[in-house]
C-alpha cells in the first residue's frame, strides 16, 4: 500500500484539519517536477570516488556503496557540503511557541519559485502539527495530574475501607498498602515536561519501576535508585494518629456521577444529596470501575497522541525523500534535523506517561497482571468473520428464493382473485407486514454504516459503541435476512396449509404462526448468554429503556437518535397494538378482524402513533432545563406541532369527518414544513448562503454535491407522504392496507436517508472541535476543585 493511502487510514478522523496535509504537498512536488529540468544521470565517473555502474537493490543496503575520500580532504568535503546545501532551517520563538521557517538557497535555479512555495507550505504544516501536539500533551499532562489526585483519594479511601477499626495493630498491612500509596501518587506526576510544568504543592514519591522475571508470569516492582525514597516510603508510626496518606480524604468528597431517575427528581426538587465520603464496599467498588474506565480513556488519548507524532514525522520524511528525488538534492537530512529538533520529534513525556499508566493501572486494577491489564488497555480490533459473511450471504440468497417461490404461488394459484383475498389483507397482512417494516429498517441503517465506513464517519465513537465490538453492516444484514426468511417460511407454511385440504382442521392454529414467530425474536433480543452480539443488543436495550424513561435520564447522542428513528416507525407499533387485539380477543380462531370496532383500540391507536414523538418532545424539554439552549425549545416545539398533526390525521383516516380537515391540513403543513426547515438546516448543516459550498456546507464528505441536492429533494417528496392520508389517494389494483405498507415504508427510507446526512454533520462538529474522546465522570472532587470553580 502507498503511503499516502496508509496515512488516510491511520490518521485520527476528527484531527484529520491538524495532520500534515500531505496529498497537498504531492501535488506542489508535481508542479516542482513539472517545471524542473530532468537530472542528468552519468553511468561513468571521471574519478577513482564512487561506483561505475548503476547500483543493484542487493548493492544498495550491502555496505558497498560508500564512497571513501581520503582524509586530508576531510575540511574541503565540509566545505563544499555547505556551499552545496539547499535550506537552512531557522527555529525562531514567537509569543512563547517555536515555530520553523526555511530559507531556500537555491532560488535563482530554474523552477526555484516553486520550490519556495513548496517549503513555505512545508514549514506551515510542521508548525501547525507542533503546535497541535504541544496542546494536546499539555491538556494530558493537565489531566495527569487529575489523575494523580484521583489516585491518592483513592488509595486512601481502599486503606479506610480494608482497616475500618483503627491502626495501632496493623503495622505489616499499613506497611504494604503506605507502599501501594508511594507509588500510585506518582506515576503519573512524575513525567515533566522539559522543566515547564510546575512542580505539585504536596510531596511526590518516586513511581516504582516495573521489572519482569524472566522466569514467572509475575510482576516485580523495584525502587529506583533514589537515596531518599526509602524515609519517603515510611509510614508514620505514631500512635494515635493518621498515616500521613490519608490526610487527602480531609479534602475530598465525592462527586455524584450515578445517574438514576431518583438522582434526577431529587435534583429537580433541590433535595441536598449529600456528598459525604461513606467507606463502604460498595462505594469501593463503584469508585475502582469509575477510575478504571478514566484510566482506560487516558490511555487512548495517549496512545493516539503517540500515533499522531509518528504518522507526522514518518509522513514528513517521505515527503522529503520525494522532494531530494526529484530535485537532486539532499535537502531532506537537514529539514529532519530541524523535525527531530521539534517538541513533535524531541518530545518524549507522551511515552514516558503512557509508561506510567500501564504501570499504575496493572497494580492497581489487574492485581499485578501485567497481561491482564495490557489486555484491558489495548484497543480491542474489530474482527471480521469470514463465517459472518458467508451467513449472511446464504441468508440473502435463501431470502431472494423465498420471494420468488411466493410470487410464483401468487400468480399460478391466482390469489388475489380469490373470495377470501380482503380477509386475507385485512388479517394477516398487518400481522406479516410488520417484519417487513423491521427488515427494511435494518437494511437501510446497515447500509448507512457501509456508507460512514467509506466516508470515515467515525460512528462507533459518536454513538459509544463498545471498542472492538460495534457492529458492522455485514452483521446487521445478517440479522435482518435472518428475519426475512423467517418471516417468509411462516407466509409459506401458512399458504401451503390453507391450500391444502388436509390441514384445513388445523386453520386456528396456522394463524398462531406470526405470534410464535414474534416471540421467538423477543426471547433472541433478551437472551442473556453471549452469542448473537450480546454487547450490541444490551446496547439497544439500554437505549430504548431511557427513551422510555425520558426525561429521567440524561439524553444522549443514542437516545435520541433512536428515539427519531422510532418515530418512522409508526405502522410497525400500530401492527404490535393489532397483534394483542387479534390474538388477546381471539379474533385469530375464526380469522376476522374486529378491533377497529372496540373503543379501547381506536384509543390506543392514537396514543401509540403518539408515542415516539411524545419521547422526543420529553428529551428536548431535558435538554432544555439543562443545557439552557433554546434550539432545544424550538426543536420541542416541532416534536409538539407534529403531535398534533398526528391526531388530526389518524382522526380523519378513522372516523373520515370532513369538518376536521381544515385543522389537518393547517398542522400537517406547519409540521412538515418545520421539520424539513429543522432537517436540512440543524440535522444536516445544509441551507448555508455564505458557504464556500453554495447553500451546503464548507465541508463535505460526499465529493458529488449533487447527491446533498437530491437527498433534500427526496426528503422534501417523501416528507410529504402524508398527502395521501388527507387527499385519499388511491390505486385500484392495491389494497388499502397494502397503501398503507407503501407509504410507511417511504418514511423508513427518509429516515435512512436523514441517518446518514445527521451522523456527517455530527462527525464533522467533532472534527471542527477535534473532539476524539468521550469524557468520563471522575468519583471524587477535592475542595480546591470547587474554590477554583
Amino acid at each position: 500500500m502507498k503511503f499516502g493511502k496508509e496515512f488516510r487510514a491511520q490518521l485520527v478522523p476528527e484531527w484529520k484539519e491538524a495532520y500534515m496535509d500531505y496529498n497537498f504537498l504531492k501535488t506542489l512536488l508535481r508542479e516542482i517536477q513539472r517545471y524542473k529540468p530532468p537530472p542528468t544521470t552519468t553511468t561513468t565517473s571521471s574519478s577513482g570516488g564512487g561506483l561505475t555502474r548503476k547500483l543493484t537493490l542487493y548493492r544498495a543496503f550491502s555496505g558497498l556503496t560508500r564512497n571513501y575520500t581520503p582524509t586530508s580532504s576531510s575540511s574541503s568535503s565540509s566545505s563544499n557540503d555547505m556551499e552545496c546545501q539547499a535550506i537552512l532551517v531557522n527555529n525562531v520563538h514567537r509569543e512563547g511557541s517555536e515555530s520553523f521557517e526555511t530559507i531556500f538557497l537555491m532560488s535563482s535555479d530554474e523552477g526555484g519559485e516553486y520550490e519556495l512555495v513548496y517549503f513555505k507550505r512545508l514549514d506551515n504544516e510542521l508548525n501547525k502539527v507542533n503546535k497541535f501536539y504541544k496542546k494536546k500533551a499539555d491538556e494530558v499532562m493537565k489531566e495527569a495530574d487529575l489523575l494523580n489526585k484521583q489516585m491518592d483519594a483513592l488509595i486512601a479511601f481502599r486503606i479506610k475501607v480494608e482497616n475500618p477499626d483503627g491502626w495501632s495493630d496493623r503495622t505489616a498491612d499499613m506497611t504494604r498498602l503506605a507502599s501501594d500509596v508511594a507509588a500510585s501518587t506518582a506515576a503519573l506526576a512524575a513525567s515533566t515536561p522539559f522543566g515547564a510544568r510546575t512542580m505539585s504543592k504536596r510531596r511526590v514519591h518516586v513511581m516504582d519501576v516495573i521489572e519482569e522475571d524472566e522466569n514467572s508470569d509475575e510482576l516485580n516492582y523495584g525502587k529506583r535508585d533514589d537515596d531518599d525514597d526509602d524515609n519517603d516510603r515510611k509510614p508514620s508510626k505514631k500512635k494515635g494518629n493518621k498515616p500521613g496518606q490519608l490526610e487527602v480524604l480531609d479534602h475530598v468528597k465525592m462527586n455524584n456521577t450515578r445517574e438514576s431517575p431518583r438522582s434526577t427528581i431529587k435534583e429537580f426538587l433541590k433535595v441536598d444529596q449529600t456528598n459525604e465520603l461513606k467507606f463502604t464496599k460498595e462505594n469501593l467498588r463503584r469508585v475502582e470501575e469509575q477510575l478504571k474506565l478514566a484510566f482506560i480513556e487516558f490511555h487512548h488519548k495517549l496512545r493516539l497522541l503517540k500515533s499522531f507524532s509518528f504518522l507526522n514525522t514518518l509522513g514528513f520524511s517521505k515527503i522529503m525523500k520525494k522532494y531530494d528525488k526529484i530535485t537532486s538534492r539532499n535537502a531532506s537530512k537537514p529539514y529532519m534535523k530541524s523535525v527531530d529538533n521539534s517538541y513533535l520529534g524531541n518530545s518524549d513525556e507522551v511515552n514516558k506517561l503512557m509508561e506510567r499508566v500501564e504501570a499504575t493501572f496493572i497494580k492497581h486494577f489487574a492485581n499485578s497482571n501485567r497481561r491482564k491489564g495490557m489486555n484491558i488497555l489495548r484497543p480491542l480490533a474489530k474482527i471480521e468473520r469470514h463465517r459472518t459473511t458467508f451467513a449472511m450471504g446464504f441468508f440473502s440468497g435463501c431470502c431472494f428464493a423465498l420471494i420468488l417461490d411466493l410470487c410464483l404461488i401468487i400468480h399460478f394459484q391466482n390469489l388475489m382473485n380469490k373470495s377470501g383475498r380482503e380477509v386475507y389483507m385485512s388479517t394477516m397482512f398487518p400481522l406479516y407486514s410488520c417484519f417487513g417494516f423491521l427488515v427494511l429498517h435494518m437494511i437501510m441503517f446497515a447500509a448507512n454504516i457501509y456508507l460512514w465506513r467509506r466516508f470515515r464517519v467515525n460512528y462507533a465513537f459518536i454513538f459509544g459503541f463498545q471498542q472492538g465490538k460495534e457492529i458492522g453492516y455485514r452483521e446487521v444484514l445478517l440479522i435482518a435476512f435472518g428475519i426475512a426468511v423467517l418471516a417468509l417460511l411462516c407466509i409459506l407454511a401458512n399458504l401451503d396449509m390453507e391450500m391444502d385440504p388436509k390441514t384445513l382442521d388445523y386453520q386456528k392454529y396456522t394463524e398462531l404462526l406470526p405470534l410464535i414467530l414474534v416471540i421467538f425474536l423477543l426471547v433472541l433480543l433478551f437472551l442473556p448468554f453471549n452469542v448473537l452480539f450480546r454487547s450490541n443488543r444490551f446496547f439497544f436495550l439500554v437505549c430504548v429503556f431511557r427513551c422510555i424513561a425520558a426525561p429521567l435520564y440524561k439524553v444522549r447522542l443514542p437516545d435520541f437518535f433512536l428515539a427519531d428513528h422510532l418515530t418512522s416507525e409508526v405502522q410497525l407499533f400500530r401492527s404490535l397494538e393489532f397483534y394483542v387485539c387479534y390474538y388477546g380477543w381471539g379474533d385469530y380462531k375464526v380469522r376476522e378482524n374486529s378491533c377497529k370496532t372496540n373503543v379501547v383500540y381506536n384509543i390506543f391507536y392514537f396514543i401509540v402513533a403518539v408515542i415516539p414523538y411524545w419521547i422526543r418532545l420529553l428529551q428536548c424539554a431535558r435538554r432544555l432545563v439543562e443545557e439552557k439552549d433554546a434550539h432545544q425549545g424550538y426543536n420541542g416545539l416541532k416534536y409538539l406541532l407534529t403531535i398534533f398533526a398526528v391526531v388530526l390525521r389518524t382522526a380523519y383516516s378513522l372516523y373520515k369527518d370532513d369538518s376536521w380537515v381544515i385543522f389537518v391540513w393547517i398542522f400537517s403543513i406547519a409540521a412538515a414544513s418545520f421539520s424539513t426547515y429543522w432537517d436540512f438546516v440543524n440535522d444536516w448543516g445544509l441551507l448555508r448562503p455564505h458557504s464556500k459550498n453554495p447553500w451546503l456546507r464548507d465541508k463535505l464528505l460526499v465529493p458529488y454535491k449533487s447527491v446533498y441536492f437530491l437527498a433534500m429533494v427526496l426528503n422534501v417528496l417523501l416528507r410529504f407522504a402524508w398527502l395521501q392520508t388527507v387527499m385519499g389517494l388511491k390505486i385500484s389494483s392495491l389494497h388499502k392496507e397494502t397503501t398503507v405498507a407503501i407509504v410507511a415504508s417511504l418514511e423508513i427510507i427518509r429516515r435512512g436517508v436523514w441517518s446518514f446526512f445527521r451522523l456527517e454533520n455530527e462527525h464533522l462538529n467533532n472534527v471542527g472541535k477535534y473532539r476524539a474522546f468521550k469524557s468520563v465522570p471522575l468519583p471524587f472532587n477535592y475542595d480546591e476543585d470547587d474554590k477554583d470553580e
